[in-house]
């Protein structure tokens, strides 16, 4: 039986509050994992200091979570976005347990056989990042700017929460035997339970609001077969009368759809392709000894993450959020100019000028990023709009992947590179 409310205005039903909340929950459970792995570079710097692991694992991660994507994206209006995204966040979960599971095992040592293990545990996270982001992103897609703008905000707040616990627990066990260790597990612990928490919530909260219930409604109207499973969730049964209208099915291509968008699928590769360039390799391996010791990477990574924060919620203001899509072209290269900056600040400038870089690269990461997932969806029906959101993930991850192999490029030159 359909909600009462099921026609009312999306303004005009209640949810909206909670659905962002959840939204912003879920991003977080969408890239804590990985983050954790990024953010505790340093100790598995300690425990595999011969691998370059900042450079070797966001290698291994982005090859599985671009193969992925791509063959979701190809067949994503014949997959349940529940069960994909369901999916997603449970190989989340048990993948980061394992990580504790394969320190334990192995009390901490070094070595190739643990190494190829944090491989394949990290291959798996690959995996679950194309499940969650191309699918909650095709979702969020389909509702309104606010809910993406949440998701992609909770991307930033996993990156900054890593951050400062990393610093916390830095301080905290710096003096310590194991220190850094402790630190690590108890990162991997509080990762595991946000996951578990997220399957939680989109399992049981998420499709029962009402906002998004009507937004679901509205999308199985026009077509879409993908939210069936999710309109079951909340109650809503007997969908099929609403898909079978060939009328209702008639939708664009995933080429149509590319063409008309090919310049922000372009932009936002171009963004990531610069921002992986950079970040975190770069950090950890090239910006030199200065006062700040061993605290220098952990505070350049902390500093980008919070300005990623920080830039993802820019766009909300009106006068600052860029829908001119030659504007946004000029913006994205722009950024470009960051990476002389990055090398002769690296070689000649101090923390300090160093610091800025690194924020003004966060900002743009986040600002240039939600001005573009929130603009490309409008005017499109729901089963167009789910699409587009998997076709522009692809190239988001085709530039994370991009940016990762072209980071080994600073170590050209560089004396004890290999």
């Amino acid at each position: 039986m359909a909600d009462r409310n099921e026609n009312q205005a999306p303004e005009k039903l209640q949810g909206k509050f909670q659905a962002t909340v959840v939204c912003c929950i879920l991003g977080v459970g969408a890239l804590v994992s990985w983050n954790s792995i990024l953010t505790i570079a340093d100790y598995y710097y300690l425990v595999f200091p011969d691998y370059h692991p900042s450079r070797v694992l966001p290698l291994v991660y982005q090859p599985f979570a671009l193969g992925t994507i791509v063959i979701l994206a190809y067949h994503e209006s014949k997959i349940d976005t529940r069960k994909r995204n369901l999916f997603g966040y449970i190989l989340f979960t048990i993948s980061t347990f394992l990580l504790i599971v394969l320190d334990l095992a192995t009390k901490g040592r070094g070595g190739v056989g643990p190494y190829i293990g944090l491989c394949l545990i990290v291959a798996s996270f690959g995996l679950s990042d194309a499940t969650v982001q191309g699918g909650m992103i095709g979702d969020l897609s389909l509702m309104c700017p606010e809910f993406i703008q949440s998701f992609m905000a909770g991307l930033a707040v996993a990156g900054a929460l890593t951050s400062g616990l990393r610093l916390i627990t830095k301080a905290a066990f710096d003096n310590s035997n194991d220190g850094q260790r402790k630190g690590a597990m108890i990162f991997l612990g509080i990762s595991t339970f946000i996951e578990f928490l997220c399957v939680m919530l989109y399992a049981y909260v998420f499709p029962k609001l009402p906002i998004v219930k009507y937004y679901r409604r509205k999308a199985a109207l026009e077509g879409s077969k993908t939210v069936s499973a999710d309109l079951a969730a909340a109650g809503i049964q007997n969908q099929s009368d609403l898909t079978d209208d060939d009328s209702k099915n008639q939708r664009l291509s995933n080429k149509e759809l590319l063409l008309e968008n090919i310049d922000y699928a372009v932009n936002l590769a171009l963004i990531y392709v610069l921002t992986l360039s950079i970040f975190p390799g770069f950090l950890y391996e090239n910006t030199g000894q200065h006062g700040l010791g061993a605290w220098y990477a952990l505070v350049l990574v902390a500093m980008y993450n919070c300005w990623d924060l920080v830039g993802r919620y820019t766009p909300l203001v009106k006068w600052l959020k860029i829908e001119n899509r030659k504007l946004l072209t000029v913006a994205v290269l722009s950024r470009y100019l960051l990476v002389p900056a990055f090398y002769f600040t690296a070689k000649y400038g101090d923390q300090g000028w160093m610091i800025m870089l690194i924020s003004v690269l966060g900002l743009t990461n986040g600002h240039l990023t939600v001005c573009i997932l929130t603009a490309a969806p409008k005017g499109y029906k729901g089963p167009e709009q789910n699409a587009l959101g998997n076709l522009l993930v692809i190239f988001l991850l085709g530039g994370i992947f991009a940016g990762v192999a072209l980071d080994w490029l600073w170590l050209i030159g560089k004396k004890d590179a290999f």
